[in-house]
């Protein structure tokens, strides 16, 4: 099994994939999230579970609890159902969404079963919704050259026997050693709480993200690091690599690369520039 971020409208939905039953499992959770607006769905899942007796007893029985990465980037076991669980949920929570939910929960899996064929299908997937977002095209080229580096990176950590909740240690290391503060500084900088860090990085911090990870991830397979601590000690090296490059930037620019700009504020300044664009080949038509 491995753990990936779905997005419904714009709301993430944790998912894993279980290869042996070719299913999907979401989190119940954030289902319940999309569904209800609520601030607090945790508790919102509680109290329905309590007013309905019938589905506390189903979801108790039938959905399993699987480990899931947090918003911290930590590893912590979720109800999580299928499809058909999901769809037992919706019956019990009135909400304009539950028909486009149901035709999104269809569609996600036969992407995932036309990805497993084609993985091209999964980046080309992932190019089109930050399009839709408005992300500019230079930068959703940077970040799907990040997702695959990335991709680079954890196989290699499995290849050296990193367990996957071990890999928030390395990313967070890596991270550290790039910009001289930790993920969870980075986002605070950005005014980020629940929001993905990579998905509101500037096209510079992504790509020296990308630097960082690569290098890491070269040097793992020839050093071939086989505990824990080895392996801090490669991301440690990836990322020195990535903060000489970053340190060359900044005398150069004058300018520190972290920035607190932010994904709102670069998609707003990608629709003026288009709007300016707009207007100029409005006036050179005849």
């Amino acid at each position: 099994m491995k753990d990936k971020i779905l997005v419904f409208e714009n709301r993430k939905v944790r998912s894993v994939w279980d290869d042996e039953k070719e299913e999907w499992f979401f989190s119940i959770v954030d289902v319940v999230a999309v569904l209800s607006d609520s601030a607090n769905p945790t508790d919102y899942l509680k109290k329905m579970r309590k007013r309905e007796p019938d589905l506390g007893t189903y979801l108790g029985t039938n959905c399993p609890q699987i480990v899931m990465t947090t918003e911290s980037g930590k590893k912590r076991k979720t109800l999580a159902g299928t499809a058909e669980h999901i769809l037992r949920v919706v019956q019990s929570i009135p909400s304009p969404k539950a028909e486009p939910l149901k035709r999104w929960l269809a569609q996600v899996g036969a992407e995932r079963i036309n990805e497993e064929i084609d993985p091209q299908k999964a980046i080309d997937r992932a190019r089109a919704m930050y399009k839709a977002k408005g992300y500019s095209a230079a930068w959703i080229k940077t970040r799907m050259q990040g997702v695959q580096a990335r991709h680079a990176l954890t196989d290699e950590w499995k290849e050296r026997g990193v367990k996957e909740d071990q890999y928030a240690i390395l990313i967070n290391i890596i991270h550290r050693a790039t910009f001289d503060i930790s993920v969870k500084q980075h986002k605070q900088i950005k005014g980020l709480k629940k929001e993905n860090l990579r998905d509101n990085m500037t096209p510079v911090e992504m790509a020296l993200t990308t630097l960082a990870e690569v290098s890491t991830t070269e040097i793992s397979k020839t050093k071939k690091p086989d505990s824990l601590s080895e392996n801090q000690e490669v991301a440690r090296e990836g990322g020195g690599i990535a903060k000489r490059a970053r340190l060359e930037i900044e005398k150069k620019t004058g300018r520190k690369v972290i920035s607190a700009q932010n994904a709102k504020d670069m998609i707003e300044e990608q629709k003026r520039i288009e709007a300016i664009e707009g207007t100029a080949a409005n006036k050179e038509d005849p």
